[in-house]
């Protein structure tokens, strides 16, 4: 999935004004301005519109998670470089603190079946052999999911 179609419902999901988006760069110690957030939130028909690369992504996932569960101690880690499905899941299940069974009650949410071994599966290391890449459909069914579980009264 596009970091930016990411971006626009995490913030739907989580009902985030400009302001609190900035303060979650803030979180990863990230400068952003206003007219950044915005053209990272435009559609991509839009002539503003701007691709957030996935270090920038990556610092606000760190963000969120700091929000979320605390600072660590020591520097701040430095954002990846490179950004996948497997990457981004992994950061939502920090920050929101979710186990295997919740992760399994929000694919259920959605009507879709996945096994606790799959949902294992996405969080190993890519060079062992239970390594499953996670693909698009899983992460969009898993932020909708989310959304039921957030924002239950928004429209769908």
């Amino acid at each position: 999935m596009k970091n930016n179609v990411i971006l626009r419902q995490f913030r739907y999901i989580f009902d985030l004004g400009d302001d609190q988006m900035i303060d979650l760069f803030a979180q990863a110690e990230v400068t952003v301005t206003r007219s950044e957030v915005s053209n990272w939130l435009k559609r991509p028909d839009h002539p503003d519109y701007q691709q957030i690369s996935d270090p920038q992504f990556a610092s606000f996932l760190n963000g969120f998670i700091n929000l979320k569960r605390g600072k660590r101690e020591g520097s701040q880690p430095p954002p990846e470089q490179r950004l996948n499905n497997n990457i981004i899941f992994r950061k939502l299940k920090i920050a929101l603190n979710l186990k295997d069974t919740d992760i399994l009650e929000i694919f259920d949410s959605v009507d879709m079946v996945i096994s606790k071994h799959e949902i294992s599966a996405f969080f190993r290391n890519p060079k062992q052999k239970q390594y499953r890449v996670c693909e698009d459909q899983f992460l969009r069914n898993f932020l909708h999911g989310l959304q039921l579980k957030y924002r239950p009264d928004g429209n769908n």
